[in-house]
């Protein structure tokens, strides 16, 4: 019987992590750091990139912890399998498990470099203030998330980052994090446009303007990530496969601004996979 309870205790904290999201955070982490240094600094730096790749999983998974701690009034009523509201998970459980998943992260940056400490530390302050009240807000919300997104790539370039002597993978994962901060900022928009009936206890932006206002803001978005994906072949940042490539993407970025207003569920859907590709880009790029 105690064995059966401690397995349970154990299954309902693995779900409250999350897992997929943490090796999802983890993958993009080794990503950046293979943009940032490319195939032939890899293998010096796969120990940084592990280190860097498992603190990125450790804060995923408490900041999935400390959503359902947030949320877990309306799990009860939307999602009452989740481990705090089917009682797998207790509060005082679940709470301890996001502030050791923060510290662990916390713990392996600082090892790092001061750098990737700091940027773990802002993370969980605007994650604390994203769930407490950003969430809440609409576009403000949005642009925390976005953030988030992209400072996954940034993390990873500071993971590995040597100095202003070479400034260039440092400019390679800058160039990823803009992308993916104005990408995410575009779908988040789409998806607020999408939910817009059943958000009443949200400020979303297109409550608040308009979907088709809301529209132009998230199709905007798309555009400027667009836009600024020329940089890094401009800048001979990255090879000829990165040109080839994410021209594929931006056509779906193209796809998903001119639907955002008209077709939302169809345009972030788009807008998600047409994020994937510019990944692919990246790293097809950086085989030089």
């Amino acid at each position: 019987m105690a064995s059966d309870l401690r397995r349970a205790r154990m299954g309902g904290l693995l779900d409250l992590a999350r897992p997929l999201n943490c090796v999802l955070s983890g993958a993009g982490v080794l990503v950046g750091v293979f943009v940032a240094v490319g195939p032939d600094g890899y293998v010096v730096a796969i120990p940084k990139a592990l280190l860097a790749a498992g603190a990125a999983a450790s804060f995923t998974a408490g900041g999935n912890a400390l959503n359902d701690l947030y949320d877990r009034a309306t799990d009860a009523v939307n999602h009452p399998e989740r481990p705090i509201p089917s009682g797998r998970v207790s509060v005082s459980r679940a709470g301890a498990f996001a502030v050791a998943a923060f510290v662990a992260a916390g713990a392996l940056g600082a090892f790092l470099n001061p750098w990737c400490l700091a940027i773990l530390l802002s993370n969980a302050l605007l994650m604390f203030a994203y769930e407490s009240g950003l969430k809440a807000k609409g576009f403000f919300g949005n642009l925390a998330i976005a953030y988030l997104v992209g400072s996954l790539f940034l993390f990873a370039g500071f993971a590995v980052y040597v100095g202003p002597e070479d400034p260039r993978p440092l400019l390679r994962v800058g160039v990823l994090a803009a992308l993916a901060f104005v990408a995410t900022v575009g779908r988040e928009v789409t998806k607020d446009i999408e939910d817009m009936r059943g958000d009443v206890d949200r400020r979303t932006l297109p409550r608040r303007i308009g979907a088709r206002n809301a529209g132009w803001v998230a199709a905007a978005a798309f555009a400027a990530g667009v836009a600024m994906s020329v940089i890094p072949w401009s800048l001979g940042l990255l090879g000829l496969w990165y040109a080839v490539v994410v021209v594929v993407a931006d056509g779906m970025f193209i796809y998903a601004a001119l639907h955002s207003s008209a077709q939302p569920a169809r345009a972030q859907r788009v807008a998600k996979y047409a994020m994937i590709v510019a990944l692919a880009a990246f790293l097809a790029g950086g085989v030089r």
